[in-house]
């Protein structure tokens, strides 16, 4: 059982969250079906796809300080050469 508080929020039992692979943090879904004649919500997790860059630039990416056009030619050209 859980109780809704006045801002909507509600505590899932840990046991449903187990069950689902939810951690904190992790956003889910609600998704309105008729089953039998009769309006069911259904909750699934659903991808956090706010964070799939992160780390998408690996070791490749390196301290910039230089911000100059001559820098950013520079760059350019040097990832031009390596893609080569």
């Amino acid at each position: 059982m859980m109780t809704l508080t006045a801002k909507r929020q509600a505590t899932f039992p840990k046991a449903a969250c187990e069950a689902m692979g939810l951690k904190p943090g992790d956003r889910i879904e609600l998704e309105p079906r008729l089953e039998g004649g009769t309006r069911v919500w259904v909750l699934r997790p659903r991808p956090n796809r706010t964070r799939d860059w992160v780390g998408a630039l690996g070791t490749r990416a390196r301290k910039v300080t230089d911000h100059s056009m001559t820098a950013i030619r520079r760059s350019i050209a040097e990832g031009r050469r390596n893609s080569e």
